[in-house]
């Protein structure tokens, strides 16, 4: 069999390379500028995710950026929300007066103590509710329903359904403790002073929560690798060891998101106190918000009441960075 010599493509000029027939035989290299077209492509292409944000960022600076930069103008002055009439800057002094009212200090003690009830409590309870909830146990449906139902539930509607069970008289839980188990003689005044009320206050925000942070970390449970439970089971890790030492770091970032939520949450804790307590007695269960709230509304202190939620807004949002800053870190030294 006579072999076929193999002819090179004859060059189109005389000293120049051959070049191979058809649509691709234009040089493309990475030196090569992009046309006209090209750049205007990519352009757009840069540009699309700032068009999809946009609307989303006016609503917000719309809702959020304006009132705050309001608020914040607000407090600098002596305001006076009647047409007319003459408001006077007073420089920082709201925010003197703020510092040094022991009123104003109370309610960031009762808040600081409702956030270290809370939001631990909330985590620990709606991490046990995610691990049962993410079992194949016969009618867990229904159940993720029932844990979810507080959540979507009006908080002017769990408020006065607390402030009914923890009445004095005729309250659910001092029926239950007199005349039920007969623990107690006489009724105890739940909401009548500043520790009880605080109690009855936490006992809601961690019965509500629970819901939005189980379904949050059923979530995060889900993206956990079952190779590695099963690896650590074949080690002879038991259930407690497996959830300690695989569930948990697994979980580190979804647990980061739900706890600086939490505690951004228990910061803005308002309708349950005016419903339930009122901030009574004599103020003891103020906290930030409904002290602000009265300031403004009942005593017309619109300057005032604006210089205690810029400083609660400045301390959540250090607060936030700093949660964020310290699990960053930690989690970069391991």
């Amino acid at each position: 069999m006579t072999a076929v010599p193999k002819v090179a493509p004859r060059p189109d000029r005389a000293g120049e390379p051959p070049r191979s027939e058809g649509p691709l035989s234009e040089p493309v290299g990475p030196g090569r500028r992009p046309s006209g077209s090209g750049r205007r492509r990519s352009a757009r292409r840069r540009l699309a995710p700032y068009v999809f944000l946009a609307p989303a960022f006016v609503l917000f600076a719309i809702v959020l950026l304006v009132p705050i930069a309001k608020a914040t103008q607000v407090s600098f002055y002596d305001w006076l929300p009647f047409p007319g009439a003459e408001n006077t800057f007073v420089g920082l002094e709201n925010y003197t007066r703020a510092f040094g009212d022991p009123l104003f200090r109370m309610s960031v003690v009762n808040a600081v103590v409702y956030m270290l009830v809370t939001v631990p409590g909330q985590i620990v309870l709606g991490l046990g509710v995610a691990l049962l909830l993410q079992n194949r146990l016969p009618g867990r449906a229904v159940f993720r329903v029932l844990f979810y139902l507080p959540v979507v539930t009006s908080w002017v509607v769990v408020s006065l359904l607390f402030r009914y069970l923890f009445a004095t008289d005729g309250g659910l839980i001092n029926w239950f403790l007199v005349e039920g188990l007969g623990v107690m003689e006489e009724p105890v005044g739940w909401l009548d002073s500043r520790w009880t009320a605080m109690t009855a206050l936490c006992v809601l925000g961690i019965w509500k929560g629970i819901g939005w942070t189980a379904v949050i970390l059923l979530a995060g449970l889900t993206g956990v690798p079952k190779e590695l439970h099963e690896a650590a089971a074949v080690d002879g890790a038991g259930y407690a060891r497996r959830t300690w030492h695989v569930t948990l770091p697994a979980l580190r970032r979804t647990l980061l998101f739900v706890s600086v939520m939490l505690v951004i949450g228990s910061f803005n804790v308002f309708i349950s106190v005016l419903l339930m307590t009122r901030g009574g007695p004599a103020g003891e269960t103020e906290v930030p918000l409904s002290y602000a709230y009265r300031e403004t509304f009942n005593f017309l202190e619109f300057g005032y009441g604006s210089a205690v939620a810029v400083i609660m807004t400045l301390v959540v949002l250090v607060l936030s960075i700093g949660q964020t800053l310290l699990a960053n870190r930690a989690e970069r030294g391991e």
